[in-house]
């Protein structure tokens, strides 16, 4: 499988069957480089202008945004977790769905804009993923300090994170990078341009791992 960083909280699963699956595609208002990508399956965390942004998706995807059970796809689970995308039990802004994707042997949760540490309840259902895809700029979604907690809690093999600024783009009300990488010393990032991950190798692959966002190629698929 291949995972790829398009910038905020978008990333592009590609199966080993060719499958490609999208998360959380985001509108030009991020700042983030543009591009139109080929997608099945597009899950959606919540109905944000930056989260959802279905225009720039060929191929008539199937779009999941709805809580509960799914198979978009043979041989692709998700579950969808409600959760809340503030402190305050989505009074502020609402909620939103954590995806947790399984397939060849693998499960990936993305935590969307996920505004709180995980209660003992939730932190049970997203308990050991292979790969977890974390925000932590802050503002909108947990900060740094929550998202080392949220790590620790939710004990993942490998962690990504997601929803930060940087010269590429983002928002300017949320963190960069920077804070992150600190608050998880002494564990150092493995920066790559993507992720290539097994069953197999997964023991081998890096804690801690900051994927680079790729440049803008109009027209182009990601």
């Amino acid at each position: 499988m291949l995972i790829t960083y398009h910038g905020h909280a978008e990333f592009l699963l590609e199966t080993a069957q060719g499958q490609r699956i999208l998360f959380d595609p985001y509108d030009p208002a991020a700042g983030y480089p543009m591009r139109r990508v080929t997608a099945e399956v597009v899950l959606i965390s919540h109905h944000h202008f930056d989260h959802d942004y279905l225009d720039k998706v060929d191929g008539d995807p199937l779009v999941v945004d709805t809580e509960g059970a799914h198979q978009p796809l043979e041989g692709v689970r998700v579950q969808s977790i409600p959760s809340f995308h503030d402190e305050v039990g989505g009074a502020k802004r609402g909620g939103i769905l954590i995806h947790q994707l399984e397939t060849e042997g693998l499960k990936i949760t993305h935590l969307g804009d996920l505004g709180i540490v995980p209660d003992q309840a939730l932190a049970a259902q997203l308990f050991m993923p292979d790969v977890l895809l974390i925000p932590m700029g802050g503002f909108f979604t947990i900060d740094a300090a929550q998202a080392k907690k949220t790590i620790g809690l939710l004990k993942p093999r490998v962690v990504i994170p997601m929803h930060y600024r940087n010269e590429k783009g983002g928002f300017k009300d949320i963190s960069t990078l920077e804070p992150f990488l600190e608050a998880m010393q002494p564990q150092e990032a493995s920066f790559q341009p993507l992720l290539r991950i097994t069953r197999g190798d997964l023991s081998q692959q890096p804690k801690l791992v900051v994927l680079e966002i790729q440049p803008e190629v109009p027209g182009a698929d990601s």
